[in-house]
């Protein structure tokens, strides 16, 4: 039997254990602040909120989102990952001048603390090519604001489709930026991708690595929004899959995904099955995707990502609690097998 179909039987085991179908009502706290009990039950942000980032300043959380409400970025902050409160102001007021003016939204923001500062990467569509690429800001607060730096994006191969959905990794010292090509634009593959950037993530410091791109059915024909972290040893890179639109089939074949590799730049092998879906969590997050992993306040993995409400009128930000055997992620109440 394969290390893939063993990892599978334990997460089912494990899920069959501590998640519980079927049921409603908010997410419990445990000691300590942190979620307890069953799945994912309810929006821990019930408002439209996609491609969720979280970052943790101190004892405060921020959580940052595509544009809406009149933002480019939306900001919001928490205690606990429970609790959010939404600001009331646009922590990017500025974009870039390479940016769109007739297309100036912004999706996907990925901020990290650069040690003077913050850094937050945004993608946004280039007046110069019409293809989304991303771009760089800097500010000295988590609540910004931010001021765009660079004269051109910062990411942008026009002969791939462009960029999208920045992902900042760090390892002995170094920094690197994930990303995705967006070649389903234009009926070519989509890779994901692994480039080493400046330690304030603002000048590309070597040459991409492709990690992984569309290949199994069930992606869909697109694979993006990347997360990675290293757990037991092991590099974990989640990613969505397939269409996002409420428009295709309600929502639901968005998804989220993973692949393992002993080494950063891989070689990277995906699980078998996808690791989150509509049918994985009961119908309870529709089209959960755009996913990052966060520590709680007591110590334990998280996973946040969005997924629709049930008339498909917002992407929420939803929380589970987010385990790993022997390297391969686990959460809570989504039955995969």
């Amino acid at each position: 039997m394969s290390r893939h179909r063993v990892a599978s039987l334990l997460g089912c085991v494990l899920a069959a254990l501590v998640g519980t179908a079927g049921t409603t009502g908010p997410l419990a706290l445990a000691s300590g602040g942190t979620p307890a009990g069953a799945a994912v039950r309810a929006p821990v942000l019930d408002r439209n909120f996609p491609d969720p980032d979280i970052v943790k300043v101190g004892a405060t959380y921020h959580a940052y989102a595509t544009s809406d409400i009149g933002r480019n970025v939306q900001h919001a902050t928490s205690s606990d990952l429970i609790h959010w409160s939404v600001a009331d102001t646009d922590p990017l007021p500025r974009l870039g001048g390479w940016v769109h003016p007739e297309e100036p939204r912004v999706w996907a923001p990925e901020v990290f603390d650069n040690g003077s500062g913050f850094t937050l990467h945004y993608t946004a569509h280039d007046r110069a090519s019409g293809r989304q690429c991303i771009g760089v800001a800097l500010a000295t607060s988590a609540n910004g604001p931010f001021t765009p730096v660079g004269e051109g994006p910062l990411v942008c191969p026009t002969a791939q489709g462009g960029a999208i959905d920045a992902a900042a990794y760090t390892e002995d010292g170094r920094r690197y930026l994930l990303w995705k090509s967006d070649g389903n634009c234009c009926h070519m593959d989509t890779w994901i991708h692994l480039q080493p950037v400046s330690w304030d993530g603002t000048s590309l410091t070597g040459e991409p690595v492709a990690l992984i791109k569309q290949d199994r059915d069930w992606e869909g024909g697109l694979v993006e929004a990347p997360t990675l972290v290293k757990r037991d040893g092991r590099y974990v890179l989640f990613y969505s899959a397939d269409a996002y639109a409420a428009e295709i089939e309600g929502g639901t074949r968005y998804k989220t995904g993973y692949a393992v590799a002993s080494s950063l730049h891989g070689p990277y092998t995906k699980a078998a099955a996808p690791l989150m879906t509509t049918d994985t969590f009961a119908g309870r997050a529709i089209g959960p995707g755009g996913q990052d992993v966060v520590t709680g306040p007591g110590g334990r993995d998280h996973i946040v990502f969005h997924a629709w409400n049930a008339d498909r009128t917002l992407r929420a930000m939803h929380l589970a609690d987010l385990g790993f055997t022997d390297g391969h992620p686990v959460i809570r109440g989504s039955r995969t097998s």
